[in-house]
């Protein structure tokens, strides 16, 4: 677990064991298995789609992503990304918040990272090159597949301030 901003860390599911059920922490699941799976409570390959959390599952301190890892930026939702950041940006001034995903590679660092685009300057740049390296400086292990580094390409524009 790193913290790349102050009360923003990013992680792995090791991570959120290790602060799962602690005071003062919100947590951001952001991958499918195990934990929107067991929130939702599906035997199947997937979430049955016409379910009202579909897509995202609240509960008590965190936040439940049916995110996961692809190839084709079709497949990621923009709805679950936006939702993810306003969760953060909600919980970050009074709690500490963990973004997690399986391996703390992709999912969860992509949403940390166009959070810090989105709602800080402390990627010192705008500029997709200069703003990626900054982010690799603050989180070294960021290796995005195929599908978050498009999503993060693609919607660059959007989550820049206003």
């Amino acid at each position: 677990m790193i913290e790349v901003y102050p009360n923003l860390f990013v992680g792995s599911q090791d991570d959120e064991a290790a602060v799962r059920g602690q005071a003062g922490w919100f947590v951001v699941h952001a991958c499918k298995e195990p934990y929107h799976r067991l929130a939702l409570g599906y035997t199947g390959q997937g979430a049955p789609k016409q379910h009202p959390e579909y897509l995202l599952a609240e509960r008590p301190g965190r936040l439940i992503l049916n995110l996961v890892d692809v190839a084709q930026v079709a497949f990621i939702a923009p709805i679950i990304v936006d939702t993810a950041l306003g969760a953060v940006d909600h919980h970050i001034a009074n709690a500490k918040v963990l973004i997690h995903c399986n391996q703390g590679l992709s999912r969860s660092p992509s949403i940390a990272l166009l959070y810090l685009l989105k709602h800080t300057d402390a990627l010192g740049s705008q500029e997709p090159a200069a703003a990626l390296a900054a982010f690799r400086k603050l989180y070294p292990p960021y290796a995005p597949a195929q599908g978050m580094a498009d999503y993060v390409r693609l919607n660059w524009a959007k989550y820049l301030p206003p």
